[in-house]
């Protein structure tokens, strides 16, 4: 199996995400246990194939999907996202590579309540072909991790048995289905 990059498997064109069949999620330790999980519900990608395909995308911040007000509340507060000032999550990639096995490798500026930091992320591309309107349409699965005080999110609080409430490290996991656009 080959780790050289191609970028031919992502085809020419301009596609973009599919919101009912692709997720925007991330995860963090909480109580120095268990693993919060949550998902955000509005965002925009847009991926642009060819000789050096680039992946675009914002999500709206305060469509996270947490049904508790004051959870809620707190964490669009400048204590976490501060919603006010910043109102989305930005991604511009850098380099999107994809290898013969399907492999991709991307990289990218990541931008969170104003701070911007460069990240990795790795996972897996694929074209699925038409859907059942024939419909071309691409897939990416990507994975990473940042530490949320790189980008300002510095809020924690220490428990009475040891630790704190809130890992620094945040998984972010993002699954697209992106449809071609016509030319």
């Amino acid at each position: 199996m080959s780790t050289d990059t191609v970028n031919q498997k992502v085809p020419t064109g301009t596609w973009t995400v599919d919101p009912v069949h692709s997720s925007v999620a991330f995860s963090v330790t909480h109580n120095n246990v268990a693993t919060y999980r949550s998902q955000f519900g509005s965002y925009d990608v847009t991926l642009t194939g060819g000789d050096e395909p680039k992946l675009v995308g914002t999500v709206d911040v305060d469509s996270i999907d947490i049904d508790e007000a004051q959870l809620k509340g707190h964490l669009m507060s400048p204590e976490f996202f501060d919603t006010e000032q910043h109102p989305k999550l930005k991604f511009t990639s850098t380099r999107f590579d994809v290898a013969d096995d399907g492999t991709v490798r991307l990289a990218g500026e990541l931008e969170i309540k104003g701070n911007v930091r460069e990240v990795e992320a790795t996972g897996r591309f694929g074209e699925i072909g038409a859907d059942l309107g024939g419909n071309p349409r691409v897939a990416l699965s990507v994975a990473t991790a940042v530490d949320r005080r790189d980008f300002g999110i510095e809020f924690n609080a220490d428990l009475p048995s040891g630790g704190q409430v809130l890992e620094w490290e945040v998984a972010i996991n993002v699954d697209l289905e992106l449809v071609a656009q016509e030319a």
